[in-house]
């Protein structure tokens, strides 16, 4: 592997911004010559990897820096034979156990490769993100016994964040084959809030295709969701969330027996949420007895939560095992819907009440 400093002919070093260059050469000491590359950058540069590169140690991401392929095809991090990392890519603030989120970071347009077949001992995620205000577009992650990308307020030995990490942007990138979640948000605190998620390819997730421990104030939209084993969508604690116009061609393609979702959603009290324009599908699934489908589940944790469902287009086999909106509410809890303009074709039970519920069109 060859590093190599970028120019631009006529112009002096004070007047550009040089990207760090470094060349793969597919070999054992690629991970080393990407982190010494990533150590030695001042803040602010932007570090461009090319070629192909075998990862044996996780990439670490320091703050301030952009991260970026040449292209998807063009640059290739893919995990070397037996290595089992927890991650191909991760943030300092990840790897080094801190209590504060790290500052932003962007990565973009590169393939992280997972390796899954000889990477058998470890749950390896193909990039973690513990940093605020930061982007992932562009990258397609593939192959990975653990999750695709996961955004966790944890450390790697679990350390909690004392702040919050907010106001990120995970946008047109393409994960498939996912031990894990395809997109994982794990937040035990309250902190990962007010992302954007959209554009995005989510393909044959051994579990679901996304999964929010918390939806609050997040964006998830336009999103192609297919294959996966579990839920296709699984947001919790919404608040001031919009769920819109996502295609789900296909959920709860698992063995095992359970309720399985296109959209499965619980509501905290207070600041009410839009799931809107969604296309949720399951037509081409071959049925098994044990498993439930629910199209569209939604459920409250505390308090009154309220949620406008509107211009849905669901669509099923029509077996007695489909039901198109289910919507409950325990003790002491409530759930208001305004509920119009959704489609339902070739589902047998079209909606599922539970007490404490109402339903109405609106103003």
């Amino acid at each position: 592997m060859t590093l190599l400093m970028s120019s631009v002919p006529g112009e002096s070093a004070a007047d550009q911004a040089m990207p760090i260059i470094v060349v793969g050469s597919n070999a054992a000491t690629d991970a080393d010559t990407i982190n010494a590359a990533i150590a030695a950058s001042p803040r602010g540069a932007e570090i461009v990897i090319r070629g192909p590169c075998l990862i044996n140690k996780t990439i670490r991401l320091l703050d301030n820096r952009s991260y970026r392929g040449e292209s998807r095809t063009g640059t290739l991090l893919k995990q070397a034979d037996g290595a089992n990392l927890v991650a191909l890519m991760a943030n300092a603030a990840f790897l080094d156990n801190g209590d504060y989120t790290g500052e932003p970071v962007e990565v973009r347009q590169l393939t992280l490769d997972g390796n899954q077949k000889h990477n058998a001992q470890a749950q390896t995620d193909g990039l973690i993100l513990r940093s605020w205000l930061s982007v992932v577009e562009g990258v397609c992650i593939t192959n990975m016994t653990g999750n695709g990308l996961r955004v966790t307020n944890r450390s790697a030995d679990g350390t909690k964040l004392k702040n919050s990490q907010v106001n990120g942007r995970i946008a047109g990138n393409f994960i498939e084959n996912s031990g894990g979640h395809g997109i994982y948000i794990e937040d035990t605190q309250n902190a990962v809030t007010d992302w954007i998620l959209t554009d995005n390819w989510i393909a044959s997730s051994g579990l679901d295709g996304i999964h929010l421990d918390n939806a609050a104030g997040w964006f998830i939209e336009h999103n192609h969701i297919y294959g996966v084993g579990h839920d296709a969508i699984s947001a919790n604690s919404l608040f001031a969330t919009a769920i819109c116009d996502n295609y789900i061609e296909d959920f709860g393609e698992t063995k095992s027996p359970g309720t399985w979702c296109g959209i499965r959603a619980t509501l905290n009290g207070g600041n009410g949420s839009t799931i809107a324009a969604n296309r949720i599908f399951n037509v081409n699934m071959n049925r098994r007895s044990q498993a439930d489908f629910h199209y569209l589940d939604l459920a409250v944790n505390y308090g009154t939560g309220m949620v406008a469902v509107t211009g849905n287009v669901i669509s099923g086999t029509g077996t007695p095992r489909e039901t198109a909106q289910c919507f409950m509410a325990g003790d002491n809890r409530k759930l208001t819907v305004v509920s119009v303009g959704n489609l339902i074709e070739g589902v047998e039970t079209h909606r599922l009440l539970g007490s404490h519920v109402t339903v109405s069109a609106g103003e």
